[in-house]
């Protein structure tokens, strides 16, 4: 099994993984926390965040953008903290499970996107600053669903070859 250093798109997953487990925690499914729970830190970084970028998400989110949390804490986080070890491994379930939380990464995103870029009573300039955010997201998971579909498309087109040539 090659190395996850010689495998650099793997690598930068793993990196991806690696640090969107802990900005999970600490700043998307803040609003889930019990207040007695939460440390002054997250508060702190919490209110800059909304003082830097005006976030609606994040000021008064609305009820979709509430599930969208729901489904970071339990679907993000298991997958993530899985991809991390299976791409460590070379799982052969990688393309799979990351297409989906790729797919389901970019619906989110693109969503998020498109609402911002409605809202009203903000400047270009701040919808450009929420773009620097949310754009390389929806970037990431867009490369990574063409990757694990080329590695799927990949995969099957090997074991259909392999299939045709047993039958001869």
């Amino acid at each position: 099994m090659p190395s996850l250093l010689s495998r650099k798109r793997d690598l930068t997953y793993f990196i991806f993984f690696l640090v969107h487990i802990p900005i999970v925690f600490c700043v998307d499914i803040y609003p889930l926390y019990p207040t007695s729970l939460v440390p002054q830190f997250m508060t702190d970084l919490r209110q800059w965040y909304i003082s830097t970028y005006r976030d609606a998400f994040f000021i008064s989110p609305p009820a979709w953008f509430t599930m969208y949390i729901w489904m970071e804490l339990f679907y993000h986080v298991p997958l993530s903290v899985w991809a991390l070890g299976a791409l460590i491994r070379d799982d052969p379930k990688v393309p799979i499970h990351l297409l989906i939380y790729a797919m389901q990464t970019a619906v989110t995103t693109a969503t998020c996107i498109a609402d911002y870029l409605s809202w009203s009573g903000y400047e270009n300039a701040e919808k450009i600053e929420l773009g620097k955010l949310y754009v390389p997201y929806l970037m990431v998971s867009v490369f990574m669903g063409v990757d694990m579909y080329t590695r799927l498309d990949g995969a099957l087109s090997r074991r259909q070859v392999a299939g045709s040539k047993k039958g001869n």
